[in-house]
């Protein structure tokens, strides 16, 4: 069975204006499909128990003339995040693991572990670190791992004009991954700083080790099967490899090229490395289910995976003191959000406001994206989420969550 959108769609009763939330369709179809900068996409909004918009535009497959579909298929890569943060923290609600643990109690690849030190002659030395990174690091990019060396790197980073693919150099598991990382020397003292990297991927693996199941097998039984997730996963079955959307990089010449056939890609075959960072292909209305239950305090319909205080937790700016990511990324550090104005919390970017980002919006809105640029927002405040799915290489290309707030808050009238 596919999943459908479970909500009626009612602008009205959602507190929308239908003509103003039609200017996103036309702008995303004048400004980004008809000129080709994107094949096709998806968006949906919804507020409380209705959905405001819900569209499709374009193709989902460009060379094959295949339409996007309301179950269209695609890679979440970096949106996977969040839904391993969900899955650690519901280990830390029945008290196996705590937020101040050492990662080393449950991975002791990382006992003894190094951070290399920069001197002011250009010297490196190795030191040891002023206190172990914890699991929180782990949930907050502040552990101080880097990409590791060449074998812990993933094929997507390596050659970016062949198919990219959510595997380990050389092969292996996330065990293999934390093996390769732990003589790896730190960055940066744990806490210090903030670097986009593997840490989420450890994430996954501690839920492994602490749950004593396989990371796919426990996100299912735990996330997915309760929440009728039914097109979320680490493949996708070849009966579905028709609904399975291409993935297109935009290059040099700025024209769109494709770069994964979905009926030629690796994930059309379960992988070894169950990529908690990654590696996860979804459909819009299975990941608004999910954001659903972020909104309702942890449940939807009846369904809880999470207590409130739990997602509560999950979205507080943790970061020392309530900077932001623009006072504790590393120069030159890459993320799916913005970092001015943006905390962030267990997985998530936590917005400071309106008037820290520069965009409509409310403080403590979370979100984050992926690499092929969809992004997701939970709007507490407003109780407003948005999906957005598309697949454009690299994120960032172009500003689609910040011309979708000015859209999505331009129509919000009640």
């Amino acid at each position: 069975m596919h999943a459908t959108l479970d909500l009626p769609v009612d602008p009205g009763a959602a507190g929308f204006d239908p003509a103003r939330l039609a200017r996103i369709d036309d702008h995303l179809r004048s400004r980004y499909v008809d000129p080709g900068k994107i094949a096709g996409c998806q968006v949906v909004v919804a507020r409380g128990g209705h959905v405001a918009h819900a569209s499709t535009i374009g193709h989902a497959d460009r060379e094959r003339r295949a339409p996007v579909r309301p179950d269209t298929i695609w890679r979440i890569f970096s949106m996977t995040k969040p839904i391993t943060g969900v899955a650690l923290l519901s280990l830390y609600e029945q008290g196996r693991i705590a937020l101040r643990d050492p990662v080393e109690r449950y991975l002791p690849e990382f006992r003894g572990q190094k951070v290399r030190e920069r001197l002011d002659d250009g010297t490196v030395r190795l030191v040891d670190p002023g206190r172990p990174m914890t699991v929180r690091d782990a949930l907050m990019h502040t552990t101080g791992i880097g990409w590791g060396p060449k074998g812990a790197r993933l094929d997507l980073l390596s050659e970016p004009d062949r198919p990219p693919s959510m595997r380990l150099q050389g092969g292996g598991t996330l065990q293999t991954l934390v093996e390769r990382l732990g003589p790896e020397p730190l960055r940066f003292h744990p806490g210090t700083h903030w670097l986009y990297s593997w840490s989420t991927d450890v994430c996954a693996r501690l839920v492994e080790v602490v749950s004593g199941r396989r990371f796919d097998d426990y996100l299912q039984q735990t996330i997915f099967d309760p929440l009728g997730m039914v097109d979320t996963g680490f493949s996708v079955p070849e009966a579905d490899a028709d609904r399975f959307a291409a993935l297109y990089r935009r290059n040099a010449r700025k024209e769109l090229v494709l770069v994964d056939d979905p009926l030629a890609s690796s994930y059309l075959q379960q992988p070894e490395f169950l990529s908690g960072g990654g590696g996860l292909v979804s459909t819009a209305a299975d990941y608004l289910r999910f954001t659903r239950m972020l909104a309702g305090g942890g449940a939807v319909d009846g369904v809880r995976v999470l207590a409130p205080r739990t997602v509560d937790l999950m979205r507080s700016n943790h970061l020392p003191g309530g900077v932001d990511l623009r006072a504790m990324a590393l120069p030159g550090g890459y993320g799916e959000v913005g970092f001015d104005g943006m905390g962030f919390g267990l997985t998530v970017a936590v917005s400071q406001g309106p008037a820290a980002t520069q965009a409509a919006g409310s403080a403590g809105e979370f979100m984050w994206g992926g690499f092929a640029s969809t992004i997701f927002w939970v709007d507490p405040v407003d109780d407003v989420v948005v999906v957005f799915m598309t697949q454009l290489l690299p994120s960032g290309t172009f500003d689609f969550r910040g011309q979708l707030k000015a859209l999505v808050y331009g129509a919000l009238v009640a």
